[in-house]
C-alpha cells in the first residue's frame, strides 16, 4: 500500500454541521471529496462544544473547483440575485 500525503484545504466555515453536511453532499454529487470538520462529539450535539462552527476542507487540487460549486456564501449567485 502507497503512503501518499494530501494537503486539505479549508473551503468554507458554516454555522451547524447541517449546514456543512448539505455542502458537503454538493461536492459529493460534482465528485469533490471533502472532510467535515467540526467540534460537536461526531452530531450527538447539535451545538459545537467549544463556541466554533462546522468546515469543509477538500483537497488543495479540488478548492477551485469547490469554491465554484459552493458559490460565494451568501445566499446569492454570482450576479448579485437571491
Amino acid at each position: 500500500m502507497k503512503n501518499v500525503a494530501m494537503t486539505l484545504i479549508e473551503i468554507r466555515t458554516f454555522a451547524s454541521r447541517s449546514e456543512a453536511e448539505v455542502a458537503q453532499g454538493a461536492l459529493a454529487a460534482a465528485g469533490i471529496e471533502s472532510v467535515l470538520n467540526s467540534d460537536d462529539a461526531g452530531g450527538a450535539y447539535p451545538f459545537p462544544l467549544t463556541g466554533s462552527s462546522a468546515s469543509l476542507l477538500v483537497e488543495e487540487a479540488d478548492a477551485a473547483a469547490a469554491a465554484e460549486i459552493l458559490g460565494n456564501g451568501d445566499g446569492e449567485d454570482e450576479g448579485g440575485e437571491a
